[in-house]
């Protein structure tokens, strides 16, 4: 398969973080975490527009909210906040909160959310200082409209990856510190998850030590793909066998997510951070056309 990565023009983000496709706008939304950066690629256009969000410090995902084309749900911290946005200005605010968790552990903060199919959110926390690799302070929570958050799984390391696959009834989930990608039974109705099961074990793919799995997404055929933070690489793989379909290859170290989008959702947005002082082109978002798969939009979070 000859598939092309090339860099997405003028897009840096020293941690780039949380891509969501917006159909809407023909939009990809991503953030640039440690410094409440929240950005929007034009596709048409074929520019970013990069705003900061006023007197705050992390911005960790960025979420379009239903039926408010200039609101949108963002993780500052403990607390998931509506941030007024247009799009084009180079300053954001945020009007209110949403809801706040894990209040009592000042050093923690919210890392990966998404929403599910039906517009629930879903998303964890971590530890924000010390050794972030070695400590499992987080959790993992579910929130809908009108509730207060569902604390799914404690004792999480580093909240991260989230994906589903409706056809096949799955919520994938990754804790990076545990090397691995969990897959719940997922009801779509109610939003319930349970019996989670290792399908992807990232601890013997490299002889040099263990990969560190960070965001990811699935394809309409039921494929998930797997970024590593440490390993320049996107697994494509079976979450049947846990085989491995494809690596693709990104011409930088630390891989923080991926999405699909593009017009006909066949582009894979791959976000990346430089951390610790990196070569170029560490921090860009690149695109990989050519894979012969199709994902899924983003689904606007109903609140």
């Amino acid at each position: 398969m000859s598939f092309k990565v090339e860099a997405v023009p003028d897009s840096y983000a020293a941690l780039g973080e949380g891509p969501h496709w917006d159909v809407d706008r023909q939009s990809l939304y991503y953030v640039d975490l440690e410094s409440a950066g929240i950005n929007r690629y034009d596709f048409k256009q074929n520019k970013v527009y990069k705003a900061k969000i006023e007197g705050e410090i992390f911005a960790s995902f960025i979420l379009p909210v239903e039926n408010k084309p200039q609101e949108f749900a963002v993780g500052c911290g403990h607390r998931t906040v509506i941030v007024q946005w247009d799009g084009v200005s180079a300053v954001a605010k945020v009007t209110r909160t949403l809801f706040e968790v894990q209040p009592d552990l000042k050093e923690n903060r919210l890392n990966d959310a998404k929403t599910d199919p039906n517009g629930r959110f879903y998303g964890g926390t971590m530890a924000a200082s010390g050794d972030i690799f070695t400590q499992w302070k987080g959790e993992l929570y579910s929130w809908q409209a009108g509730g207060q958050p569902n604390a799914i799984r404690s004792k999480v390391g580093i909240s991260n990856g989230l994906a589903w696959d409706v056809k096949a009834k799955k919520f994938y989930f990754i804790d990076t510190n545990n090397h691995e990608v969990l897959a719940y039974d997922y009801n779509q109705s109610t939003g319930a998850v349970s019996n989670p099961k290792v399908i992807f074990d990232l601890r013997k793919i490299r002889p040099e030590g263990p990969l560190f799995p960070d965001g990811m997404t699935v394809d309409t055929e039921g494929n998930i793909y797997v970024a590593t933070f440490n390993g320049g690489t996107v697994f494509k793989v079976n979450p049947s066998t846990g085989k491995i379909l494809l690596e693709i290859k990104i011409p930088t170290t630390q891989i923080t997510s991926v999405a699909f989008g593009g017009p006909n959702l066949d582009i894979l947005y791959v976000t990346t951070a430089n951390k610790f002082d990196q070569p170029k082109p560490a921090g860009t978002t690149f695109q990989v056309t050519g894979l012969n798969a199709k994902g899924y939009a983003g689904v606007n979070l109903k609140i």
